[in-house]
């Protein structure tokens, strides 16, 4: 747990956030999050619209990254950084399914602060699965998982404090 909120503590204070928007319907509509793209310099990320710049990795980020790249088994190049600053902060239902992903991408993300629910749902029959994602929790998403199932992290009633989730990606 130390670790985790020593974490935590860095990414509020260190990194550099950013207030992205998405071009939706003729208007600029600003994500309900705030986010940030770290990673090899030569690897920029498009989605939504946008394209990200890497800012170059940082020691915390370096440390996780090492730490996970065993349990996943790939090499990570970039990861994308959400933070959710309350319950009103979330991500609607997607798939990472962009091009630069690759067709199977191994996709890892590492939760700090605030327990958040993260949900699957199956494309065809509709199925859901809720995951609590802990302080210091791991997930890894991968195989065929981003063309059967989308995925999202609702808004919440109840008061939230701060979640930062890191999603270490392979762009290639």
């Amino acid at each position: 747990r130390g670790d985790a909120d020593n974490y935590l503590n860095d990414f509020i204070s260190n990194i550099v956030w950013e207030q992205q928007s998405m071009n939706m319907y003729g208007k600029l509509i600003p994500f309900p999050r705030l986010t940030t793209w770290y990673g090899d310099i030569d690897k920029p990320y498009t989605f939504s619209g946008i394209t990200l710049q890497p800012h170059p990795w940082n020691d915390s980020l370096l440390k996780i990254k090492n730490k996970i790249e065993p349990l996943s088994g790939v090499s990570f190049n970039s990861v994308l950084l959400n933070r959710y600053r309350n319950g009103n902060d979330s991500i609607s239902w997607h798939t990472d399914a962009e091009k630069e992903l690759g067709r199977n991408p191994v996709i890892a993300s590492v939760n700090f602060g605030e327990e958040r629910v993260f949900q699957l749902k199956h494309l065809e029959t509709g199925e859901r699965i809720d995951i609590p994602l802990k302080h210091g929790s791991l997930l890894i998403m991968m195989g065929e998982l981003q063309h059967y199932w989308k995925h999202q992290v609702p808004k919440s009633k109840k008061p939230m404090k701060e979640r930062i989730n890191l999603t270490f990606r392979v762009i290639k």
